[in-house]
């Protein structure tokens, strides 16, 4: 059967072309995108779906934002906005309310916007599509389905880009960074919270964020989930069940979503790319270059979440890798898979290249934990091990660990983990 876009597909006509696309204009896009014109790449562009750049921190009304990158403290529009005005001055070719569709293994990208639809082709492709958090229908919440159960980025598009509060006594699930940045903005337009749970036994911020809850006089229970939504129009009231077995009834207006983030790479699912293990986000090596060596990624698609500033600085750095690619032929090397072992949810880079770049996009493995662990995390090269560490990981806490060079010539790149009790 023919489609409309076969055409496009098969002949590529009207093709623009590009030295690199960036498909994704956030923090980390942005700045892989300022990094390639500053190492005198001519034909930058980004491509982003939404009608400005910036993506999810133009809509986080707080800080600090900025502060590494420029020496002062923004809140998150402020910041969006600065980084698009140096895209702007640097000469970047930004295109927004564009939205990819298809990614072509030669470079070529189908591209849909209020104009058309239209073929680009770049010698290199970043993605750079960060993260979204998780709604209601992959959580598997049960109950009725009212109005008014949202995620933290709808919330704080509804407050940022409509000045609309959607509730006013909403019921927050949750205990990551984002869950306290979704209570402060709750509280400081006119809506507060009946209660903050966190399904985990222990909350998974740091300190002193895990205490602002009872600070303010919110209700904070860990180790509860919700049984029951209730809610004709929408919602009224739930269910939630609290760690020692009682059922807690709340009468609520809404329910917020936060965290639980995962890589926004539904390019990927519909394409032959590779995802990593774990991460569900692109698997990449360690200049941020995917199996395809004409495709690199980097920020939150990678693995989620990190902050607007680790991203912008990975960005950065995986724009000075492409930038150093151009001039060779690709990297088709054969790739080496780093792999892990439970409680560990995900390593990055998963593949290692020999052969790779003189100055890597990754010096570190970046690697996740599942759950609260106490034990001893080694690394084994060829079954040697190399590097290991004790104590008391975290889930959803950054671990870092040094990529030796031995890596590169291994057979095997392996991460073991001891439980103790």
């Amino acid at each position: 059967m023919s489609t409309a876009a076969e055409p496009f597909r098969r002949e590529h006509q009207n093709v623009e072309n590009a030295d690199v696309i960036v498909i994704g204009g956030g923090p980390a896009g942005l700045a892989a995108a300022l990094e390639l014109k500053a190492r005198g790449v001519a034909r930058v562009m980004i491509l982003d779906r939404e009608p400005a750049l910036g993506g999810a921190i133009r809509h986080c009304l707080h800080s600090p934002f900025g502060m590494r990158e420029f020496g002062r403290v923004y809140f998150g529009p402020a910041y969006a906005q600065r980084l698009q005005r140096q895209a702007q001055d640097a000469g970047v070719d930004i295109r927004t309310g564009h939205s990819v569709v298809e990614l072509g293994q030669d470079g070529t990208l189908l591209v849909t916007s209020a104009l058309g639809v239209k073929t680009l082709k770049a010698r290199r492709i970043v993605l750079a599509t960060g993260a979204r958090e998780k709604p209601r229908s992959v959580r598997l919440l049960p109950g009725d389905r009212p109005v008014g159960v949202i995620t933290t980025g709808t919330l704080q598009s509804y407050v940022a880009f409509h000045g609309i509060m959607p509730f006013r006594r909403p019921l927050v699930i949750g205990s990551e960074l984002v869950s306290f940045s979704a209570l402060l903005t709750c509280l400081t337009h006119s809506a507060r919270p009946v209660a903050m749970i966190e399904p985990e036994p222990y909350p998974l911020a740091r300190s002193p964020f895990r205490w602002f809850p009872r600070l303010v006089g919110v209700p904070f229970h860990c180790g509860a989930a919700v049984t029951d939504i209730r809610g004709r129009g929408r919602v009224e009231e739930a269910d939630i069940r609290l760690a020692d077995g009682r059922i807690l009834t709340v009468q609520c207006d809404g329910i917020l979503l936060t965290g639980r983030f995962t890589p926004e790479a539904a390019l990927l699912n519909a394409s032959p790319m590779d995802v990593a293990a774990g991460s569900a986000g692109p698997l990449t090596d360690q200049d941020g270059r995917m199996a395809n060596p004409l495709f690199f990624a980097g920020g939150n698609v990678l693995r989620a979440v990190e902050t607007g500033g680790w991203a912008f600085r990975e960005g950065r750095r995986v724009g000075a890798a492409v930038a150093d690619d151009l001039a060779r032929e690709p990297c088709n090397a054969p790739a080496l898979p780093v792999t892990f072992t439970d409680p560990l949810k995900l390593v990055v880079p998963a593949i290692l290249r020999p052969g790779g770049l003189e100055r890597p996009a990754f010096r570190d493995f970046q690697l996740r934990f599942t759950r609260r662990v106490q034990g001893r995390l080694s690394l084994h090269l060829g079954g040697t091990e190399v590097w290991s560490k004790t104590g008391l990981w975290l889930p959803e806490r950054r671990v870092l660990v040094p990529i030796p060079r031995a890596a590169f010539a291994a057979s095997q790149v392996v991460f073991y983990f001891r439980e103790t009790n």
